[in-house]
């Protein structure tokens, strides 16, 4: 582990101590590692490779994510649950599971995790959340580190995922 010092301005750093305390951190290290962890992850999945492309154009890395996509939305409007199922099989690909719960009488709150490439999962992830008749739509991306290998004792190979930093 490696340290490092760095200096805030007094008003800097009495917002930072009330947001550490608001968000129940132990210690200042630890807030700073998930801001940190937090800015890498975003600056990943926007990530172009500068050895690509012609002409001096940077292409985009095909990087992949996980997402949790959250959406509130009136079950008693069919057309709504209707056009949420229909998205989620068009993109079966990419949906790994999803979680429905019964908010009261006519709302439902649906959780639906994704996986796959950045750019499909992004997209999936706006379709759903700007869905006409879904409310209160959030989408939260993670970077993931792909990497596949084969099992020594004759399994077939496979691709493991892990979150980055």
């Amino acid at each position: 582990m490696q340290r490092f010092t760095i200096s805030l301005d007094d008003a800097l750093a009495d917002q930072f101590d009330r947001l550490i305390a608001d968000k129940g951190y132990v210690n200042r290290s630890e807030a700073v590692r998930d801001l940190i962890r937090s800015r890498l992850g975003s600056d990943t999945l926007g990530q172009a490779d500068p050895g690509a492309g012609r002409g001096g154009k940077k292409a985009p890395l095909e990087t992949w994510c996980v997402a949790s996509v959250s959406y509130v939305y009136d079950h008693h409007e069919q057309t709504v649950t209707s056009r949420v199922l229909g998205l989620q099989h068009d993109h079966h690909d990419l949906v790994i599971t999803s979680l429905h719960t019964h908010l009261d009488h006519d709302h439902c709150l649906e959780t639906v995790v994704l996986r796959g490439p950045t750019a499909a999962v992004q997209a999936c992830a706006q379709q759903l959340v700007a869905l006409r008749g879904v409310r209160h739509g959030n989408i939260h991306l993670v970077p993931l580190d792909a990497h596949g290998h084969r099992h020594t004792h004759g399994g077939a190979p496979h691709t493991h995922y892990r979150p980055l930093n």
